[in-house]
């Protein structure tokens, strides 16, 4: 083969490697617990994922690529975390992660992401600590759209004691980092109104008798029992309150919201309320739209989400993702960073329209006023009155 022709072969196998290049997919990971106690939040938040970016792909993808989405489930386990995060850094070479359910699954996992500088957009996990584990470095790669446990311990609190008026209040916490890390929430947040729970009790997954907890609650007399827990535990707090004919309020964190609460509680947990980013009513064309689109996909029991706000989260991280991978015109990470840390663009999103939601001294895109309090009525979560 002469020289010439040597060439233009290279340059033919050049431009065919460079066309393949330019339609590869942008590789993004889905970490969260699909299996145990916290899969109604782990595999809600998937499936909104999944919705966004099939939406997106629809229509073009992003950069005229294509979203490929890379599921790993954490089982909400910290180590696992940590495996997950490093093989889809280091494996996978994923542009960005979307996800983390768990609070302590978060802060174990998100460090490789910051040392490999690859964004990570928190939709789930909501520990007040969760973006700001590496706000003392010049760059930050943790981001959340979802409502962090100073917001809603501070609601929590204001419905008990402003609202409702009790000045004797119970904490019931579980003892993993996100019922602990939100009970320390709530307590700064009680000290501001110059109050001391009157009982603080913790409680282990899989416990199924609350009987003692409710007790010590009860013989301090509390007028009202708030929670900071996960899983379905939250269930036997409300039936343990029914079978001690002990009938106070119940306030506490958003996961008050999971069918595996309400289906366990039953008509224990009807009156039951807490903070909510998303309900699933269609009262907006665009809400409309997606839960439409989530249970024709999904086909939940009974047309209700596992965990509306967990699905609704993680839809809206795709398209905040998206539109900072496409104004980046790349997907460096410190570009899809700087991006996302000025996005141009607004999004029009299912928990809110996102406009400029992140600077770069704050990863935050979900403020109090975004979030409103739902009430658990007859099987499902409505607009608290």
């Amino acid at each position: 083969m002469n020289f010439k022709l040597k060439l233009l072969v290279a340059g033919i196998a050049l431009g065919f490697s460079a066309s393949s290049m330019a339609a590869d997919p942008i590789k993004i990971g889905v970490a969260g617990p699909f299996t145990g106690g916290s899969a109604p939040m782990g595999v809600s938040m998937r499936d909104g994922v999944k919705l966004a970016v099939a939406e997106i792909n629809a229509k073009g993808g992003v950069l005229g690529r294509q979203i490929q989405l890379v599921e790993r489930d954490d089982e909400a386990k910290n180590e696992r975390g940590v495996q997950i995060a490093q093989e889809l850094i280091n494996k996978e070479k994923v542009t960005a992660t979307v996800g983390y359910i768990n609070t302590g699954v978060a802060l174990a996992s998100q460090r490789f992401y910051q040392e490999a500088k690859i964004p990570v957009m928190n939709n789930v996990a909501t520990g007040s600590i969760v973006t700001k584990q590496f706000a003392d470095q010049p760059e930050n790669y943790i981001f959340r759209n979802s409502a962090n446990d100073q917001i809603q311990s501070g609601m929590i609190v204001h419905e008990a004691v402003e609202n409702r008026k009790f000045k004797k209040v119970a904490i019931l916490a579980d003892s993993t980092n996100y019922g602990q890390l939100g009970r320390e929430d709530l307590e700064k947040a009680l000290d501001k109104k110059g109050l001391k729970a009157v009982a603080t009790e913790k409680y282990n997954l899989k416990d199924v008798d609350m009987t003692a907890q409710l007790l010590k609650a009860k013989q301090a007399g509390a007028e009202v029992v708030l929670t900071y827990g996960i899983g379905p535990e939250l269930a036997q707090i409300a039936n343990g309150m029914e079978k001690l004919g002990w009938k106070v309020p119940l306030i506490g964190s958003w996961t008050l919201s999971m069918a595996n609460f309400i289906d366990n509680a039953g008509k224990n947990g009807n009156g039951t309320r807490m903070p909510q980013t998303f309900i699933q009513e269609p009262n907006t064309p665009k809400r409309k739209a997606f839960i439409d689109a989530y249970v024709k996909a999904y086909n939940p029991p009974g047309g209700r989400m596992p965990s509306a706000v967990s699905a609704a989260q993680g839809y809206d991280s795709i398209y905040l993702l998206a539109a900072a991978i496409k104004q980046a015109g790349s997907t460096d990470g410190p570009k899809v960073k700087a991006a996302l840390e000025g996005l141009n663009e607004k999004i029009d999103g299912v928990v809110t329209t996102y406009s400029k939601p992140f600077s770069k001294d704050n990863h935050e895109a979900i403020t109090a006023d975004i979030t409103v309090f739902g009430e658990v009525k007859d099987g499902k979560v409505v607009p608290a009155k």
